[in-house]
């Protein structure tokens, strides 16, 4: 196996900014649910100040995530969490959350990491790192950071919802409160059960109002 460095991307990684683009949309489209839609361009924005992390084997694109600031640092979040297809099921995905997390920490101490998920293989590595589910209302209110979702296909839920309740789950992490690290909530068992009957109940709701337009 080829080993994989994962280090702060920059002005030097803006040739792969498209491959990630593509990487993340084919992602998507698989999983039937959004990963916001980003373009080369923004990605390299991220690059340049810093606020993003790359992953890389012998020159190659492995994985990538990177940072978004929201509220004036009060929040922030971890958006395009993706490795490459060559790369998978090598525990990648959790190296480059709990690379990007630390980071995070470290440049932004007192803001508040959250992120909203319909994946439970995220929601797992999230609750290793101390984050807990929250509702919507918990996150950030900033009108740009909930249109990235216009991009996933349930985004008419959202909006039905008055971004108060969508098939994702928020998670949060509080830097100023103490977290535990033996404390465990996660069950797969039971959040893969909660997932369908909250998918159920809102993909109902999302039929009946198309039914009524």
């Amino acid at each position: 196996m080829k080993e994989i460095k994962i280090l702060i991307a920059n002005s030097n990684h803006f040739d792969f900014a498209p491959e990630i683009c593509e990487v993340i949309s084919i992602s998507a489209q698989v999983r039937g649910t959004g990963i916001a839609k980003r373009t080369p361009e923004y990605i390299q924005t991220k690059m340049k100040n810093g606020n993003a992390i790359i992953a890389l084997s012998d020159g190659s694109f492995a994985g990538f995530c990177y940072i978004e600031v929201w509220g004036h640092e009060k929040y922030v979040a971890h958006s395009g969490l993706i490795v490459h297809p060559d790369y998978r099921n090598q525990g990648l995905a959790k190296k480059i959350k709990e690379f990007t997390f630390n980071y995070s920490l470290k440049k932004y101490p007192t803001s508040k990491i959250f992120g909203i998920t319909t994946g439970l293989a995220v929601m797992k590595i999230n609750s290793d790192l101390g984050y807990k589910p929250v509702t919507f209302s918990e996150l950030t209110d900033d009108p740009k950071f909930w249109a990235g979702c216009q991009t996933c296909t349930n985004y008419t839920i959202l909006k039905s919802k008055e971004h108060k309740m969508c098939l994702c789950t928020g998670m949060l992490y509080d830097p100023s409160k103490e977290h535990k690290k033996k404390e465990k909530w996660f069950n797969k068992m039971i959040l893969n059960r909660l997932k369908n009957i909250k998918q159920t109940m809102l993909t109902n709701n999302k039929q009946l109002l198309l039914w009524k337009k």
